[in-house]
């Protein structure tokens, strides 16, 4: 299904009807304008927009000195530099420069396009909007340098920047027949107000008249990406007067943000188990601006007030959200992966040769069940062999291709559970002596604040120094290539997010493309992909499934009973189907057919347009 319009804007190309705004979006490691999972999640939206010929223009923000570039010490202590890249070099400087009032006085902000092109020529502008220009204060000019740094201050003029001036610049671009404005997370719901503001001056009536807020909540969808209390930014409503425009502040008082957001819908009596953990999980039950001693601005809320549809990005993930913020109608829509871009060279080529025109429709994929096992093992050898070959270069070891591998690449942060595999370290080398020997490969950033992340990256390589059989390496630096490489070259993906903070993960959606299945505790996209024993794996049980009885175990007990679970699958499941050639084959293929051929931002894509974009 294509959706593209026939009268292209001269200067994107394309007439956009859909505005996707994010904070962050990783298109290749030469723009470094990604942290991790949510920016590698738009990339891949933009690239699947394209190949479907839906009329979409991407704002994001110009970051000059990227996220960071991660090394790490000995001990594993983690350093951090910015990143040096010349986007003057690399992108197309569009011509308008738009502004508007921050700190008191007019910021000027300009903006650079790359054009992300479908193999029939279809394109779908990124709009990278950046304020390093003559006449900005140094301040304002450094807006768009760092990604995620700085302090609250920094962060609330960043969105400022995404929201407000991003619904600028499409003006001046002349984007005339746009009908969504599509925010990924809370980073651009300043955009709500900007629009209310542009929406009542066009119609020539006040802000809260009911006409506007139709008008504009008719027009905003908004996803929620995750229950972790880190990803809803809040700001003290006295430093968002003494930042914003007065026009912009004054419409997210409480009193109109009350005449914007509508009653919520009642939660249906779902889980008590779900409901607690969700409270547990966050503080965004109640809006803080009517409630908190000190007034604040919940960003995702101001997003929720005005938007038309509300998703979610996993089914449990649905339910949580539903639960956290009282409403039965945020929809659910599951992430996906773009199957091109992750595929590996060699997985690719027995796809072009047995399963002609994957790339056109990834559903194709279903009929990997019928690949010939010996030529799907040896695609994953050749990119295994790939992996470790990389591994020995940055790591200085002498990992063999022959030893089973277990790969982690993720955000080391503490919900993420990168120390799980290491809660019993003696047996975990005890299993693999067992069994001939493991591999295991490790990788992922943590934020530059985040002390105990860092913290446990150092713990976790503490502990495994002492081991002598399932010996490990933590990979500096974790990128879209290293990510490319381990999630096709490991035997086995691993996942231990602590349920249920995951909204959905995608790197076990990655390594499924490519064959590799999933060890994974039951949160998240896993609970729609795992199929024990032929897609991969669970760790543990669902604890927070619908009607399941007793109390949520505390996070102590959980990390036990998580632990031993997986060292069980590990010795009784794992690591004897991996050596039986025929039996891995088959899992391989399964994990392809059933999990890599639905988990796709093509699959993803569709669902937006028809369920959330033109309804």
């Amino acid at each position: 299904m294509r959706y593209a319009s026939a009268a292209p804007n001269e200067t994107l190309g394309i007439d956009p009807r859909v505005a996707y705004f994010t904070m962050e979006i990783g298109l290749s490691d030469t723009l470094p304008t990604y942290s991790g999972g949510l920016g590698i999640l738009a990339g891949d939206t933009i690239r699947s927009a394209a190949n479907l010929h839906v009329p979409l223009v991407c704002v994001c923000l110009l970051h000059r000195e990227g996220y960071f570039i991660q090394t790490l010490d000995k001990d594993g202590t983690q350093r951090d530099e910015p990143v040096r890249w010349q986007p003057e070099q690399m992108l197309r400087r569009l011509e308008p420069t738009i502004s508007f009032k921050l700190d008191g006085r007019s910021i000027h902000v300009g903006a650079y396009m790359v054009p992300v092109k479908a193999k029939d020529g279809f394109t779908v502008p990124v709009i990278y909007l950046d304020t390093n220009l003559e006449g900005n204060t140094v301040r304002h000019r450094n807006i768009t340098s760092r990604l995620y740094g700085g302090d609250d201050e920094l962060r609330l003029r960043q969105e400022a920047v995404l929201g407000i001036g991003g619904v600028r610049m499409l003006e001046a671009l002349r984007c005339q027949n746009l009908k969504i404005y599509h925010m990924n997370e809370g980073h651009a719901s300043l955009l709500v107000p900007e629009l209310v503001r542009h929406t009542a001056k066009r119609m020539g009536i006040a802000p809260n008249d009911r006409r506007v807020i139709d008008t504009v909540r008719e027009r905003c969808v908004f996803t929620t990406h995750t229950p972790v209390p880190a990803g809803h930014d809040r700001f003290p409503m006295d430093m968002v007067h003494r930042i914003l425009d007065p026009d912009i502040a004054a419409l997210l008082s409480p009193e109109q943000t009350g005449a914007m957001r509508e009653a919520p819908v009642p939660a249906s009596p779902g889980s008590s188990r779900t409901a607690k953990a969700a409270k547990t999980a966050t503080a965004l039950a109640e809006p803080e601006t009517e409630t908190a001693p000190t007034p604040m601005l919940n960003m995702t809320l101001t997003g929720f007030a005005l938007s038309g549809r509300i998703n979610a990005v996993a089914r449990r993930h649905t339910e949580v959200s539903r639960m956290m913020f009282g409403r039965d109608d945020i929809l659910s829509v599951t992430n996906g992966v773009h199957a091109k871009t992750w595929v590996c060279g060699d997985m690719a080529k027995l796809f072009d040769n047995q399963l002609p025109g994957w790339r056109e429709d990834n559903t194709v994929l279903r009929g990997a069940l019928g690949l010939d096992p010996q030529s799907l093992l040896k695609a994953h050898l050749r990119a295994k062999i790939a992996l470790i070959d990389r591994v020995n270069e940055i790591a200085k070891v002498r990992f063999d291709a022959e030893v089973f591998t277990l790969g982690f690449g993720r955000r080391a942060t503490a919900y993420k559970r990168l120390n799980l595999l290491y809660k019993d370290p003696e047996r975990l080398d005890a299993i693999a002596k067992d069994h001939g020997g493991m591999q295991i490969i490790l990788a992922g950033k943590a934020h530059p604040k985040d002390e105990p992340g860092q913290a446990m990256i150092v713990d976790t390589l503490r502990k495994a120094r002492k081991l002598k059989h399932a010996h490990t390496v933590y990979l500096p630096n974790y990128n879209m290539d290293l990510c490319g490489l381990m999630v096709a070259g490991s035997d086995v993906w691993l996942n231990t997010p602590r349920p249920p903070l995951e909204a959905s993960g995608t790197s076990g959606m990655k390594a499924a493309l490519n064959g590799v299945p999933s060890l994974s505790t039951l949160d998240g996209w896993w609970l729609e992909g795992c199929v024990e024993g032929l897609t991969g794996w669970a760790i543990g049980q669902d604890d927070f499934a619908p009607g399941r009885k007793g109390k949520p175990p505390t996070t102590t007990a959980q990390d036990k009973a998580h632990a031993a679970d997986l060292y069980d699958k590990l010795d009784q499941a794992v690591l004897p189907a991996y050596v039986k050639r025929k039996q891995w084959a088959s899992i391989m293929a399964h994990t392809i057919a059933l999990n890599g051929a639905h988990f796709t931002t093509q699959r993803m894509v569709r669902e937006y347009v028809a369920g959330l974009y033109f309804v």
